[in-house]
């Protein structure tokens, strides 16, 4: 290997395997948000969810400059070091929302119905309308708002126990997670049923503050431009926070079961997803569960290898 290609795998590999892939993702972000932005600028018009892309990914470099500065000068706090990631990793979610339309404008979803009636004779979110009920869908709301509180969940408990190989591979998983569901989300593009059967839906959903809060939070934050149904994140994270939790913390998987399986279901039942999504998610879940923890080996195993 010659001393050039040695010296670049060496400060490659003072990143963690989630911090080097969250930078690969990181410059088509900003491409593509600065694009979507100045182009509806350049027609006059002045679209929120673009500008609060723009705002999103300005934090997002604040973030990862932040990151390589505690890296670098306070290596001892790590908690900082081993939580920014996956906040990086939200940010670019949220971004792909707003912009994932304008880059690939090739939409499945219908492509995703049709599987979906063929799987199961009807389309699921609209045969769930016969269970609407004021108390499931609150509780199926509950669920679904905290998705970003589940998914870390294992991670930070397995942290504070200071279990860091068990946290290692939980975080890495889920953030590899995360990042593949995004590599799928441009390549099939799928607006969720919310929007696309808006016209078929013949019930609306009763419930109390939690369901009038969450609706009102996806309208304001989740354009209808939104592209980010197949493959499901929900459930494919969830599941792995349930795998792992079953793993390594018997009793909070217990305790976790009833409010992850309500937010796979909710999904589905608050049209949110396709079933196939769904489908699609427990794969990726796999996947990760499969591949993530030999990844992280070997990017350890590297790092030991080329460290000074």
């Amino acid at each position: 290997m010659s001393i050039v290609k040695k010296t670049i795998l060496k400060n490659v590999l003072k990143l963690r395997l989630e911090e080097f892939v969250g930078l690969l993702f990181f410059p088509p972000m900003v491409y593509f948000t600065l694009k979507a932005y100045l182009y509806f600028q350049s027609k006059g018009e002045s679209y929120r969810i673009y500008t609060g892309a723009l705002w999103r990914m300005i934090a997002v470099v604040v973030i990862v400059a932040l990151l390589y500065l505690l890296a670098k000068y306070k290596p001892q706090w790590r908690i900082i070091r081993d939580g920014l990631p996956f906040g990086i990793c939200i940010a670019i979610y949220t971004n792909l929302h707003d912009t994932v339309h304008f880059v690939n404008p090739h939409d499945i979803h219908y492509t995703l119905i049709a599987i979906d009636k063929f799987l199961f004779g009807v389309e699921p979110t609209i045969w769930a309308q016969k269970f609407y009920n004021p108390y499931l869908t609150e509780f199926f709301s509950f669920c679904y708002a905290n998705f970003f509180v589940f998914a870390p969940l294992v991670a930070a408990v397995l942290w504070f126990q200071k279990r860091y190989k068990e946290f290692r591979y939980v975080m890495v998983t889920t953030i590899l997670c995360f990042y593949s569901g995004y590599f799928l989300y441009v390549l099939f593009p799928a607006a969720p049923p919310r929007y696309v059967l808006i016209n078929e839906f013949t019930k609306t959903f009763t419930g109390g503050i939690i369901t009038r809060t969450t609706s009102e939070a996806i309208n304001a934050v989740l354009p209808q431009t939104s592209r980010c149904a197949f493959p499901s994140l929900h459930a494919a994270v969830t599941t792995v926070s349930l795998y792992y939790s079953y793993k390594y913390l018997r009793r909070l998987f217990w305790i976790l079961l009833p409010f992850g399986v309500g937010l796979i279901l909710g999904t589905v039942y608050l049209r949110h997803h396709y079933v196939v999504d769904l489908l699609a998610g427990f794969v990726l879940f796999g996947l990760a569960v499969k591949f993530a923890p030999a990844l992280e080996d070997y990017w350890e195993r590297l790092r030991v290898r080329y460290s000074p």
